[in-house]
């Protein structure tokens, strides 16, 4: 109990330090333009991490130039920037300084284990050098048959389910089950649902529940850096464990079954590639996944490149965590997109069915990835609704963070630059860039896949976007872009090809209820208050 009123007290002038600190102590933000924070506590926080928070979104994006000036918790101050010149020092020219939060890492490495996301310079690029073959061209090519194996089962799957008649289906639920099943077999060798019982087994269910969780606790990670300070690694357990807060509670264990699933998925493989030969080929994907070939290179690398096993299992678990829900949902925007789009349905299914007719059923990845208007249609997709809307940075020391156009500050004068102090929070604004009027034109928040099929705007090119995709920030930039964009890209293209060739896809009744919720990764409900995902669409087989 002395303990508990120790921390109580800590905590209580810890915040009342930071409270006065961010009000009686400047700063060279507070002259950059920002919105009012509507609360001393959380500041801007409520709205940014408010699943109902899109409006704010695109106020900032469109209010202000280009760079934000944001309350965090007590009064932290934090920029909210979708300026091309300024995105470019953040991502790639000064990438080490502008790097992830300790809040973030600190919760990477407790929930998935120190994997990419859970390491910082050196370390991180080590790692990155050792993945980087898995997500190859070349190695995409190896796993498109696999791809198709799985689209086929879920084919099957949603035949059985439709039947001979229009039916109304859930399809976040079909997509949800498959991304986890192609992450499952392409990324650990490993199958997490076989698609063809009601749920997938304990490790999917678990996968299924953790950005939800990790979402509703994101205010609770902005205190982890002072939290994590406090007495010893078992004083803080049994904090957590003492705190009735039920969204901590269900992480907690989430993250429980998530670290020993995930341990025991690797010794088995580990065992298997040991023992090499017959055990390899035996495995799911004959040792083609990801994982394979890491621990593969990782028992041939010299001894100061090679990656510790629990750097290996979190490597594992970022894999299956960060490519999961962003896929399945982007899917199925797209879904939703058709649905309402019956002329852009019929013109990829045409698009779709002529290469089939040209290359046989399964479109091998060379063709696949170069059908025009399924290109465009998943980069219009993911430059319109990108499915993560921001992403965390924090300045390891005072940077000047330069402007590709002057700004007007509170005061008045003109600023061309901005002094950033160490400790700043940067918050990369995807979803702005993406929908930037100076850069895409006045048409930017209509859907137009034909912007693609011709050359982009002069603006798009002038821009410099430092996004590692087409022009978009939506895969963010630089080192810490995401290496399985091509991965994702795979998913995408194969599900669409087998599903929009076999199914008609129509609006359901209830289609109108359904919500877009801002997340972490952005996910549909059926009406707003629901926390059940779910996207209903009717469904009709196309006879060969």
């Amino acid at each position: 109990m002395n303990s508990l009123v120790i921390l109580a007290i800590s905590s209580i002038a810890w915040l009342i330090w930071r409270a006065a600190r961010s009000v009686f102590i400047r700063s060279p933000i507070d002259n950059v333009p920002g919105p009012t924070a509507p609360s001393l506590m959380r500041g801007n926080l409520g709205q940014l991490l408010n699943r109902d928070g899109w409006e704010f979104l695109d106020e900032v994006g469109q209010k202000y130039n280009k760079v934000v000036k944001l309350k965090g918790l007590f009064g932290h101050r934090m920029l909210y920037v979708f300026d091309p010149k300024a995105l470019h020092q953040v991502v790639i020219k000064e990438a080490d300084i502008y790097d992830l939060p300790e809040w973030l890492t600190d919760g990477v490495k407790l929930t998935t284990g120190p994997g990419l996301l859970g390491v910082h310079g050196a370390h991180h690029r080590r790692q990155r050098k050792m993945l980087n073959p898995a997500f190859s061209i070349k190695h995409m090519r190896t796993l498109t048959p696999l791809f198709y194996g799985v689209a086929h089962r879920l084919r099957s799957a949603m035949e059985t389910q439709v039947g001979d008649v229009p039916t109304t289906i859930n399809m976040v639920n079909w997509f949800s089950r498959t991304a986890l099943e192609l992450i499952g077999q392409g990324g650990l060798g490993y199958s997490l649902d076989s698609l063809d019982t009601p749920m997938p087994n304990p490790y999917g269910e678990a996968l299924k529940q953790f950005l939800p969780a990790l979402f509703a606790n994101a205010e609770l990670q902005f205190l982890l850096k002072h939290v994590k300070k406090i007495g010893s690694p078992a004083f803080r357990s049994a904090m957590i464990d003492w705190l009735p807060l039920p969204d901590l509670q269900r992480l907690k264990k989430v993250v429980s079954i998530l670290g020993y699933e995930a341990r025991n998925l690797y010794f088995i493989k580990k065992k298997a590639l040991q023992a090499g030969g017959e055990n390899v080929l035996k495995q799911v994907g004959e040792g083609k996944d990801i994982m394979s070939i890491l621990m593969q290179a990782n028992m041939q690398a010299s001894e100061e490149d090679r990656l510790t096993e629990d750097e290996l299992i979190g490597q594992m678990s970022l894999l299956v965590q960060a490519g999961t829900d962003t896929t399945s949902n982007a899917l199925t925007m797209l879904i939703h997109i058709l649905a309402e789009h019956p002329n852009i349905q019929d013109k990829l299914r045409s698009e779709i069915q002529q290469a089939k007719e040209q290359y046989g059923e399964d479109i091998p990845y060379d063709n696949l990835v170069s059908l025009p208007y399924m290109d465009a249609l998943c980069r219009e997709t993911l430059r319109l609704f990108p499915p993560v809307s921001f992403i965390f940075r924090e300045t390891r020391k005072d940077v000047i963070m330069p402007l590709s156009e002057a700004i007007a500050g509170v005061d008045g004068t003109t600023m061309t630059e901005i002094p950033v102090p160490a400790g700043t929070t940067v918050i990369i604004g995807i979803r702005a860039v993406n929908h930037s009027k100076n850069v895409w034109g006045d048409d930017v928040k209509e859907f137009k896949p034909e912007r693609w099929l011709s050359p982009l705007p002069a603006t798009v090119m002038e821009a410099h976007i430092p996004g590692v995709y087409s022009n978009l920030m939506t895969f963010n930039g630089g080192g810490r872009a995401c290496i399985g964009f091509k991965f994702s890209q795979l998913e995408m293209k194969v599900v669409l090809a087998t599903i929009v060739s076999s199914f008609k896809i129509s609006l359901a009744d209830v289609t109108k209820d359904v919500v877009w919720n801002l997340a972490g990764v952005y996910y549909p409900t059926v009406g707003k208050y629901s926390n059940q995902p779910g996207f209903p669409v009717t469904l009709e087989r196309i006879q060969a």
